[in-house]
């Protein structure tokens, strides 16, 4: 990929952080690898339109995926540009005082550990998370720690 120069950066980060999709999905990714499958649940849109705005946040480069058999994994990425990564960090902190931002946490929540999985949800595999997310049966998954940059 052909190298930004620091304005396109935070051009287009600002523009990646300027739709309501785009921030619920950051949100749904800060500290966790997501499959999109559960973006599609979470947010009841289709996924075509969850895959373009992911698309985006890639091109944006605060969002890197991995396939993993048929499944796709989304997590952030910091971005190389000090005051972009200082700018997702400030918004991702913004986020997790939402309403609704919070109401779609706890929304994957209890798709991640229902005790009758969402039909479309069937065989996806578990966000990798860094935190216990309390599900709605009492029950606790505990997920793996993605590292901080930074962070050993």
């Amino acid at each position: 990929m052909e190298r930004l120069s620091k304005d396109s950066e935070l051009v287009l980060l600002f523009a990646a952080l300027a739709d309501r999709t785009r921030l619920r999905l950051l949100n749904l990714m800060d500290g966790r690898e997501v499959c999109v499958c559960y973006f599609v649940e979470i947010l009841g849109q289709n996924q075509p339109k969850i895959s373009r705005h992911l698309a985006y946040l890639r091109r944006a480069g605060v969002v890197t995926a991995r396939r993993e058999g048929k499944w796709m994994h989304y997590t952030i990425a910091a971005p190389s540009h000090a005051g972009a990564a200082r700018i997702l960090g400030e918004t991702l902190a913004a986020l997790r005082l939402e309403k609704r931002m919070q109401a779609d946490l706890a929304r994957l929540g209890r798709a991640c550990c229902a005790s009758q999985k969402i039909s479309s949800l069937e065989g996806a595999p578990l966000p990798a998370a860094a935190e216990t997310i309390a599900c709605s049966t009492g029950r606790a998954t505990q997920f793996k720690r993605h590292s901080e940059p930074g962070e050993v």
